[in-house]
């Protein structure tokens, strides 16, 4: 198989293994070379040797949290980048800014059907450098939009 043949690689980090296999076994079926870490730690070794495009990341894991390898990322600097896709249980407005502002693309929550993720790793994987940062960037505008509009409800009594 040539290099431009190769399948894009997909490193997917959930410490839940029923979940990891799901999604491993969905990912190999829409053509990507797809590697499993069950631990923060294990993603991070596998960050270097595997070489992945895309990383889908849970982040609440234990010992090493999900928020643990965006921050090694954001650190190490690899190169080529990985783009990170968070797929993760927390529904919290303030958690999905958080996780665009430490580097990752985009941010799911679970569950979430197989077809989407497959469909928001394709599109991420299709962008270019600068089409993504331009994406990023209006999607933590509008969040901090809504995220002021409910704090500012939350002031005005609305709330309780």
């Amino acid at each position: 198989m040539s290099i431009q043949e190769r399948k894009p690689r997909i490193l997917i980090v959930e410490d839940d293994e029923a979940i990891l296999n799901v999604l491993s076994l969905f990912l190999s079926y829409a053509h990507f070379e797809v590697r499993g870490a069950r631990s923060g730690r294990e993603a991070m070794e596998l960050a270097r040797s595997f070489d992945p495009q895309l990383i889908v990341l849970d982040l609440n894991m234990q010992p090493v949290s999900g928020w643990e390898v965006l921050h090694w990322l954001l650190v190490n600097r690899l190169s080529p980048p990985i783009r990170v896709l968070v797929l993760t249980a927390s529904t919290r407005l303030s958690e999905q800014i958080r996780g665009l502002e430490e580097g990752a693309v985009d941010y799911l929550t679970k569950p979430t059907q197989p077809s989407v993720l497959v469909e928001r790793i394709r599109s991420i994987l299709s962008m270019s450098d600068e089409a993504l940062l331009s994406l990023l960037q209006k999607r933590l505008l509008q969040q901090r939009r809504v995220l002021e509009q409910l704090l500012q409800s939350d002031k005005d009594g609305f709330f309780y």
